[in-house]
């Protein structure tokens, strides 16, 4: 087992069709790479969801063994100002020693594709004045190169952008798809995953490809027998089942005893505030309480989160939350 090797890498799709999950949008990427005719491209959705990947498959059946060559990967959140697209004759190169955006458009690909690929990871992290120096640079080069832009939040890159180029929205990988590429995974290094702890690395992952796998190798660097046990020990969560008992306790009145439990997840377990708020967000909607009870707890949960974002005590705040929902929970 090369536990020496980054998962998440060795394992990452060469192909679009190696690919997990998203099956329209390779099925229309596809469809690009075959005949050789790609616009620009925009891919938004949540981490871990395939957009990079994506990506970097349809450079490897564009240009084969020359798809460094003619492929440009820069993280927008890096260089994010407009300097990192403008013309190194434009800028001031002793700022930066990334190549600019402008000066790798202007040339033409090797090989007899005639494009090169310039992508944009991080996309929306990319200032106002950036973006707009880009919509000029696309429109000039775009006989020698086409961008791929990937971004959480779609809504944060310029409407000019948008409208010159193919919008892909990917969705959070089902439960389905993570076990699909852990089997992939267990099979490959010869481990033991118990069901458990399949359940496990799907309920810490929730949807995230690049957690879940990153997850995976962690629990198997204890033993080659994964465990339930052994996934929570790695990630920064707990087993619901314990952040649900927290919580029926609270709502219940017996507001000691979920304290006490809270302390075991911060003192014990040693979990932060927010990853405990964030599990107790996700339990919340599978509490046997009426609905109008679940939108009081959602909006106090809120509250607290962002009490605790400004800096307040995260002890003090869980311990709040908790006095509250055994408020809510209250016979009136």
């Amino acid at each position: 087992m090369e536990t020496e090797e980054i998962w998440t890498e060795k394992y990452r799709p060469r192909k679009l069709s190696e690919m997990v999950g998203q099956e329209e949008i390779v099925k229309r990427l596809q469809s690009f790479v075959d005949k050789k005719a790609l616009p620009h491209l925009l891919f938004a959705g949540p981490a871990g969801t395939g957009k990079t990947t994506a990506a970097l498959c349809i450079a490897r059946e564009l240009f084969g063994e020359n798809w460094r060559q003619n492929m440009l990967e820069l993280n927008a959140s890096d260089a994010r100002g407009i300097d990192v697209i403008r013309s190194s004759r434009d800028r001031d190169s002793s700022k930066s020693a990334l190549p600019s955006v402008k000066d790798y458009a202007r040339v033409r690909p090797i090989g007899d594709v005639p494009y090169k690929i310039i992508l944009l990871d991080e996309a929306d992290a990319m200032t106002p004045d950036a973006q707009h120096a880009l919509r000029r640079t696309m429109e000039m080069y775009s006989h020698t190169t086409r961008f791929i832009l990937d971004c959480n939040f779609s809504s944060k890159i310029i409407e000019p952008i948008q409208s010159r180029c193919a919008v892909f929205r990917f969705r959070r990988l089902t439960d389905e798809d993570i076990e699909k590429m852990l089997r992939r995974i267990e099979k490959a290094e010869k481990l033991a995953l118990t069901p458990e702890a399949i359940k496990a690395i799907i309920y810490v992952s929730g949807g995230d490809m690049r957690k879940a796998i990153n997850v995976l190798q962690a629990a198997a660097a204890l033993g080659r027998r994964v465990t339930d046990k052994a996934v929570y020990e790695v990630s920064a969560a707990v087993r619901p089942e314990e952040v649900r008992e927290m919580l029926d306790l609270a709502l219940a009145g017996k507001f000691e005893e979920s304290r006490e439990k809270l302390h075991v997840l911060l003192i014990d377990k040693g979990l932060a505030g927010e990853d405990i708020l964030e599990q107790v967000h996700r339990e919340i909607f599978n509490l046997k309480v009426p609905d109008r009870t679940k939108v009081e707890l959602v909006d106090k949960v809120g509250e607290f989160s962002f009490r605790i974002t400004q800096g307040a005590n995260e002890r003090l705040q869980l311990e709040a939350m908790l006095a509250h929902f055994a408020l809510l929970g209250r016979p009136s």
